[in-house]
């Protein structure tokens, strides 16, 4: 059993009866979503940048947007569909990483001189695929778990505070797992810990500074819906896809 404010009343909702209430805008959330994780994975893990002698990926840039759908997800949808589209956005990072090893494997044309450059972009490893899965899809389910568990503790209030405190664990957790995972033995423990600890901080004050356009999105969301999730007897295991 769910328990939702439908239409301005606060009421008991089960699975089939929320299945049953037209939702204008998840699926356009769910496609936002997995576009720019991708997005994030394929031109912003590219490119290294410096800015005042601090380097980062320049997918800091946007990343942080794909938390900010898992947050409006999660705080309109409820858990389980958030949880649905981590999935979705998992199984669309690892076709990608196939279809961009197929494509670099493929022999070049016969005086086709741009082999190396499409390798250097998109010829990632396999052990930065493995980190970016494993993190992603550890850090985004933190992310919503603990945005749901603190929208029930809170009985809805605080919006700041699960926005703020579900990005500190989940972008925690992300950056736990990926930098270890793709670096650890190839970089030195300092540069690992150093590049960990700042692009961590980086992702939640950027997250942070968005967080009035969270609760403007939320807040529209959440009339045109008439719809606001609370996950409470919601079964949060990680391994499922069903809502």
């Amino acid at each position: 059993m769910q328990f939702a404010m439908t239409d301005g009343a606060l009421q008991r909702i089960d699975a089939v009866q929320l299945g049953q209430r037209p939702l204008r805008y998840f699926d356009f959330f769910m496609a936002a979503f997995v576009t720019i994780l991708l997005l994030s994975n394929l031109i912003g893990a590219s490119k290294l940048s410096s800015l005042g002698g601090v380097t980062f990926g320049a997918g800091i840039l946007f990343f942080p947007l794909g938390y900010v759908l898992g947050d409006v997800l999660t705080e309109v949808y409820g858990y389980a569909r958030a949880r649905r589209c981590v999935w979705a956005g998992f199984a669309a990072m690892l076709f990608m990483a196939l279809m961009s090893w197929v494509v670099v494997a493929l022999p070049p044309a016969d005086g086709w001189p741009d082999q190396k450059a499409y390798e250097a972009v998109f010829g990632s490893t396999w052990r930065i695929v493995f980190a970016s899965l494993c993190a992603f899809w550890a850090g985004e389910l933190a992310n919503s778990f603990v945005m749901a568990r603190m929208k029930l503790l809170t009985q809805g209030r605080h919006l700041w505070m699960r926005i703020i405190g579900s990005t500190i664990v989940g972008q925690g957790v992300d950056s736990l797992l990926f930098y270890p995972l793709a670096f650890y033995g190839n970089w030195t423990d300092a540069q690992v810990m150093t590049v960990m600890v700042t692009n961590w901080a980086m992702k939640v004050g950027w997250e942070a500074l968005l967080t009035p356009v969270t609760y403007a999105v939320v807040h529209f969301v959440k009339r045109r819906e008439g719809l606001d999730i609370f996950d409470e007897g919601t079964d949060f295991t990680p391994f499922r896809t069903r809502i």
